[in-house]
């Protein structure tokens, strides 16, 4: 069978040097993660045609890695746990009270932000400190808070008992007026946009993002030795597989043997 040449020298060996990692890292090292991806995936393609044709006896291009998006890394910092002692000292600092009452509500609860930002003050059953959310899918799920929300929601309602529960601190224009169900009666400011309220949170503590307090109250309540049925509860996921992307505690091993020896003696 024929096999493909460039100048008289088979066509695998002409262009394997050029095709080597170290090599085509360094003549581009500029190519950007998604460009070097398409690259190689191209050259993947095209020698993986010419091997099965005969053409080539190997691809070049095998063991060439992909590079990782930086969007990708960015995506895995935002979404990480915050330590708690770090989170705690934040939530605990003086903040304006909308603010420091719809963080602690969206840990205490470990809710989606977009649900919370849902609600109105109808929504709220205050004395048994829980709400129903609008979850995935359309679903009506329930959601419930601890002690520092308990005590922070009744001081910014301030006797509220119509309209969205987080609103703007401004009343909107005449030209940009929100629907009815999104503008509370009483002050005329509307609700509060889960992009307002990722940008305040961003730019308070330097680049958290929302969805971190839900990941971290998740990985809190794991690492304090909570049971899976009761975080699949609290986190209102559906399968163990998508828990695990938020609970991710940190086991010590050689501790997790001992406390499970029935006949480690005390």
């Amino acid at each position: 069978m024929t096999r493909l040449s460039a100048g008289g020298e088979p066509l695998d060996k002409a262009v394997a040097a050029f095709l080597t990692g170290r090599d085509l890292a360094a003549r581009y090292p500029h190519l950007a993660p998604a460009t070097w991806n398409r690259v190689v995936a191209t050259l993947g393609s095209f020698f993986a045609y010419t091997t099965r044709q005969g053409w080539t006896p190997t691809s070049p291009v095998v063991g060439l890695e992909r590079r990782r998006h930086r969007l990708d890394r960015e995506a895995h910092a935002r979404s990480r746990a915050i330590p708690a002692d770090e989170l705690l000292a934040f939530l605990t600092a003086k903040h304006p009270l909308r603010d420091k009452t719809f963080w602690w509500l969206l840990y205490e609860s470990a809710a989606r932000a977009g649900e919370v930002l849902a609600l109105d003050v109808g929504d709220l059953d205050l004395a048994r400190r829980r709400a129903v959310v609008t979850g995935k899918g359309g679903r009506a799920e329930l959601i419930g808070w601890e002690t520092k929300t308990a005590r922070l929601l009744p001081r910014y309602l301030a006797g509220r008992e119509h309209g969205p529960l987080f609103l703007t601190d401004l009343a909107p224009a005449p030209a940009r007026q929100p629907a009815r169900a999104d503008l509370d009666p009483a002050s005329g400011h509307a609700r509060l946009s889960y992009r307002r309220a990722a940008q305040l949170f961003r730019d308070t503590t330097g680049g958290w993002t929302l969805h971190q307090l839900r990941h971290s109250r998740l990985t809190h309540l794991a690492e304090a030795g909570v049971q899976l049925p009761i975080l699949m509860a609290k986190s209102r996921h559906t399968s163990l597989t998508s828990l695990a992307v938020y609970a991710q505690p940190t086991f010590d091993a050689a501790a997790a043997t001992a406390a499970l020896d029935p006949d480690r003696r005390h």
